[in-house]
């Protein structure tokens, strides 16, 4: 009778163990593939120019380095539980114990070690990642004026006598230089596709130097918050080859609007998810036009308005 009831519990068991695989799998399997889809979708973690690679390197190996000592804690708590328990448990109880050279040096060492290592990765990445550095690439860097308002981006290309709102293009492999201000309050540059991000302040000049390895479009956006239009203040980087940012400038130039003070005017209002715009020209030195209406005013009035 005994061996018949473990004979009809095994049966049990494995008419049981496909059903709860199924479920199991049917849990977890979208979550791995959305994880995939995730990492691919990240673009900190997938980029697209040797800026943003070099910093999702930096990233991970400070995260590797930290697990040197998470990875471990974690094992112990579990192995500490099983050698430890009440019952049957294999560690030896020494309530008298209160002291150990070893353990005690490698609770100190290890993590000094790793600080020392982080340090140094932190000094040398912040000369080579220097966002003012000027970077090598396919001819000279593309000069772009960019201005951060309430809650769009403008961008100038004074090589070109053009300019356009929400869109930035430039070719690959050629260097982009940015001179970046801000026409409102303070403002955050990211393109996280190609590299890190940079305050854009009003009265004063960020530079940020980027590249992009191969044509294509990514996302940009402010990360500082700013106002009831902050989550609909995004932009469109494309990078393109040289064929077709020409033919880019040329659309460009074929607009019939033009940038003067009152077009500037109407457009540096407050506007949500404004759409992208061309202009064929814009008033002469208008990026330092933008800079000087700040720089002219005391500091405590420029913190008002921005308030």
């Amino acid at each position: 009778m005994t061996h018949k009831r473990c004979q009809d519990t095994g049966d049990h068991v494995k008419k049981t163990a496909g059903p709860q695989l199924s479920r199991i799998l049917a849990v977890f399997l979208p979550a791995i593939l959305l994880a995939g889809c995730a990492f691919n979708n990240a673009p900190i973690l997938n980029p697209k120019g040797p800026i943003a690679l070099a910093e999702r390197n930096l990233l991970l190996t400070a995260s590797a380095l930290m697990l040197i000592v998470v990875i471990p804690v974690f094992i112990m708590a579990f192995v500490f539980a099983w050698r430890y328990r009440a019952s049957g448990g294999k560690g030896k109880y020494t309530p008298d114990w209160g002291y150990s050279t070893f353990i005690d040096a490698i609770i100190w060492i290890v993590p000094a070690i790793i600080i020392c290592i982080l340090g140094y990765m932190v000094v040398q990445s912040t000369h080579a990642l220097d966002p003012y550095k000027k970077l090598v690439g396919k001819g000279e860097p593309l000069q772009v004026e960019v201005v951060a308002q309430d809650w769009k981006w403008l961008f100038i290309y004074p090589e070109y006598g053009i300019a356009s709102v929400n869109e930035i293009a430039f070719p690959n492999e050629r260097p982009l230089s940015l001179r970046i201000t801000s026409d409102t309050v303070m403002n955050s540059f990211m393109i996280p596709a190609l590299g890190g991000q940079i305050y854009a302040m009003a009265g004063m000049t960020s530079r940020l130097n980027l590249i992009a390895d191969a044509p294509g479009q990514f996302a940009g956006r402010n990360t500082m918050y700013s106002g009831e239009g902050f989550s609909d203040q995004h932009f469109v980087a494309t990078a393109m080859t040289d064929e077709d940012f020409k033919a880019w400038t040329d659309k460009v130039k074929q607009s019939q609007r033009s940038l003067d003070a009152a077009a500037y005017a109407s457009l540096a209002k407050p506007s949500v998810a404004n759409d992208i715009e061309y202009y064929s020209g814009f008033e002469p030195g208008l990026f330092e036009t933008i800079l000087a209406k700040y720089a002219a005013r005391p500091a405590h009035s420029s913190m008002k308005s921005g308030q």
